[in-house]
């Protein structure tokens, strides 16, 4: 498979050695500087996506356009879902979007949900999530977050919503995000009473976890048509 990467830091780069690990080549690669690998993305048969808020939406236009399957990484471009969607959807194209690949955090997303569905209805505690990643991402609070709150908020009737500290009230799930060198990504989430604290975390060692986890989609997303996530791909 011929792959093609939007954004060739140092996410890109663990993309790389691992889609050649498993048979794959490399035919384009493009940062915000322009072209690294490559000259021309039309001779792709999936691009890879992990670019920035800023550019997302214009990339995953651009493969659309040119028929091209496109897996995608960035986050912090939620408020365009919609219209990607079903401009996916309406041009017959192939669309795979996650906030996070790791299959470990997917399924710390599953675990969150189920102890959301345990805990609603019970106001003794207290619930917050805190997230700490890297100096390098842009966006906050990080979309694991975003998608571990809106878990619990469609599972606990007293949560409508979720904010960043400081913004929050008692409707309102609190994230607090940190950015620290060299963290690639974790995340906690507190369930706290006068009592006691129940606690999940998960804590990703490095990127190769996000990095496999994209190289799967894309090989899963071939001779696909439409929208998927995810819980498509582990099948939960």
């Amino acid at each position: 498979m011929n792959i093609g990467l939007i954004g060739y830091g140092k996410m890109g780069k663990a993309i790389e050695e691992i889609a050649l690990k498993r048979g794959h080549s490399i035919s384009f690669a493009t940062n915000s500087s322009g072209i690294i690998i490559g000259n021309s993305i039309s001779n792709c048969d999936v691009v890879i996506e992990f670019s920035n808020p800023n550019s997302v939406v214009n990339n995953i236009k651009d493969c659309f356009s040119k028929g091209i399957p496109v897996v995608v990484g960035t986050t912090g471009w939620n408020n365009h879902l919609e219209e990607i969607t079903k401009q996916c959807i309406n041009t017959n194209q192939a669309l795979f979007h996650a906030s996070n690949f790791s299959i470990g955090v997917n399924m710390f997303f599953a675990v969150n949900q189920k102890l959301a569905e345990l805990m609603n209805g019970n106001l003794d505690y207290a619930i917050k999530i805190e997230e700490t990643h890297h100096t390098e991402k842009l966006d906050a609070p990080s979309g694991t977050a975003i998608t571990l709150a809106n878990g619990i908020v469609n599972r606990v009737k007293q949560k409508t919503g979720w904010n960043l500290k400081g913004h929050t009230n008692k409707e309102d799930i609190e994230i607090i995000s940190h950015r620290i060198d060299d963290i690639p990504g974790t995340h906690v989430i507190k369930y706290e009473s006068e009592i006691d604290t129940i606690q999940l975390s998960h804590i990703a060692k490095n990127r190769k976890g996000f990095a496999l986890g994209s190289v799967l989609a894309a090989e899963w997303l071939q001779d696909k048509k439409g929208v998927f996530t995810m819980s498509d791909l582990l099948n939960i």
